[in-house]
């Protein structure tokens, strides 16, 4: 080649060896094709499919649980009431008159009234007290030495849980027997350290 063609930008021909391209035969290559639109269609099905089941349960737990940080603060307002009639001796209670009276039967009507209107909305007390001691349901503040039954079960409660639906509120603040019987005391200091 000159340098006259290459000034001219003319490309110099090049003797390429033609490469054989296998002959695809029309009917395979739609086949193949059509497989594979089916299969993007059936997995664009399958993940909608995904989608509006999740988008159910999403709604359906929006709906059972929207209540949860409204009925977490009236669980404060329902143990002031059972704090408020506690405090009051069961002597005081019966013989109490007039006002007194009326004052006692209005907190009693009131704790009534917000445990119903809870339980209305799905709230409900967690069972503790003689059952197996579960971390999910309850938060263990102490252990009480008690050889009549098993480890681990729960012997006192001593502040109510709530849960709503599956999910716990609060937890069962509870005592939980250590079986055995009762450990020694250790000589000196005398703090019991087991807690």
């Amino acid at each position: 080649m000159s340098d006259e063609n290459a000034a001219q930008g003319e490309t110099p021909e090049v003797d390429v060896p033609e490469i054989e391209t296998p002959e695809v035969d029309p009917v395979e290559a739609l086949q193949a094709e059509n497989a594979d639109l089916k299969d993007r269609v059936l997995r664009a099905a399958a993940e909608m499919e995904n989608l509006r089941k999740r988008t159910e349960r999403d709604i359906a737990d929006t709906r059972s649980y929207a209540i949860a940080g409204f009925a977490r603060d009236m669980l404060s307002a329902t143990d002031a009431l059972s704090r408020a009639l506690v405090v009051i001796p069961a002597d005081v209670r019966e013989t109490a008159e007039g006002t007194l009276k009326s004052l006692i039967e209005g907190i009693e009507l009131a704790e009534r009234e917000t445990q119903r209107l809870l339980a209305k909305h799905g709230v409900t007390k967690i069972e503790a007290a003689g059952q197996k001691f579960d971390p999910h349901k309850h938060q263990a503040m102490f252990e009480v030495p008690n050889p009549n039954v098993p480890e681990g079960t729960v012997v006192q409660v001593v502040q109510e849980g709530f849960a709503i639906g599956e999910r716990v509120l609060r937890p069962a603040m509870v005592g939980v027997a250590k079986g055995g019987g009762a450990a020694p005391q250790p000589e000196g200091d005398g703090v019991d350290k087991s807690a």
